[in-house]
């Protein structure tokens, strides 16, 4: 980024998947998104935004969440206003969950699931999570600054397998590759 950029400020996480065959349990996928303190960044979140959620100040809002893929299009629909978000924060990480409830799945098992992460109509990133099949959850993209900084996005998909709890709370303990 150059000095006259002001980074990323608004960004929007869509999700699409389609609806299980009939007669099969559900699939329900679920955004999840958890901001990390500046001095802690790769500890335990601040809190975390998922379905039935925001976060304190609004700043991650879930606009839109499906429990089985039956919308037209994204599904589910996730916004971050990065350029909101308090200085004390200087990592967001974004995930994808498949819940378990009705039935063990991983992305394999998913019908046809698509990402897409943009600010305004600039795409950041998609992904059908053809990289990590064997995954129950996975993160897809995490945001950074220094300081009062820039918001940067750093793509890339990474699997973990393990209850959507566990996802959410182990998800920012390393530094990603």
């Amino acid at each position: 980024m150059n000095a006259l950029s002001k980074g990323i400020s608004k960004v929007e996480i869509a999700l699409r998947w389609d609806p299980s065959p009939t007669g099969e349990p559900s699939t329900d996928l679920d955004l999840v998104a958890a901001p990390y303190l500046a001095d802690a960044p790769y500890g335990e979140p601040a809190y975390v935004v998922h379905f039935d959620s925001r976060s304190p100040d609004g700043t991650i809002t879930l606009n839109r969440d499906s429990q089985d893929g039956k919308g037209f299009g994204y599904d589910e629909v996730m916004t971050l206003e990065l350029d909101r978000l308090d200085e004390r924060y200087g990592r967001v990480l974004v995930g994808v969950v498949i819940q378990q409830l009705q039935a063990p799945r991983t992305f394999s098992g998913v019908g046809n699931p698509g990402l897409r992460i943009r600010e305004g109509y600039d795409v950041l990133a998609e992904d059908d999570f053809g990289g990590v099949p064997g995954a129950t959850a996975a993160i897809v993209g995490e945001f950074a600054r220094e300081g009062s900084g820039p918001w940067e996005f750093r793509p890339g998909v990474q699997g973990f397998d393990g209850d959507p709890a566990a996802f959410a709370r182990d998800m920012g303990a390393s530094r990603r590759a």
